[in-house]
Formats: C-alpha cells, structure tokens, sequence
C-alpha cells in the first residue's frame, strides 16, 4: 500500500520535508502513521499535531492504497 504524506507548518519544519510517498505491507490507522511519522521529530506537543485523511480529520480511519494524509500544527486565527 502506498500513501502521500504532506507535512505543514512546524511539522514541515521538523521533518525537513513537505512530502514524501510511504509504503506499508498490512494495516495501518491514521494515528499508527501519525506517531511513526512523528517518531523522533523535535515537536514538543505532539499531541496537538492533527492528521487528516482525505481531508477528513479523522485518526481512527484505516488507511487505504492511494490516500492522502496531511499532519497539520495547530492553528490559530481570528
């Protein structure tokens, strides 16, 4: 199974990277890729990094060949 991963924000920042392609053999949910993905990056609250798939906010969703995931900072705005 192959996925787009996109890093935004500090977490571009941290990763050195805005994308990258992933393969997996067998199941992954979004919160596995989240905390592999965010395993060893210099994020101080990992927990508030939010991961999107398809662009839906959602980290229980099982990942599926082809899916675009974002990682996305915490956001802040008026």
């Amino acid at each position: 199974m192959k996925v787009t991963v996109k890093y935004f924000g500090l977490v571009a920042e941290a990763a050195a990277k805005q994308e990258e392609v992933m393969e997996f053999d067998g199941t992954f949910t979004a919160s596995e890729l989240k905390a592999q993905c965010l395993n060893g990056l210099a994020i101080a609250d990992k927990d508030s990094v939010q991961i999107a798939v398809n662009q839906n906010l959602d980290d229980s969703i099982t990942l599926k060949d082809g899916d675009e995931v974002a990682l996305l900072p915490p956001f802040a705005g008026g």
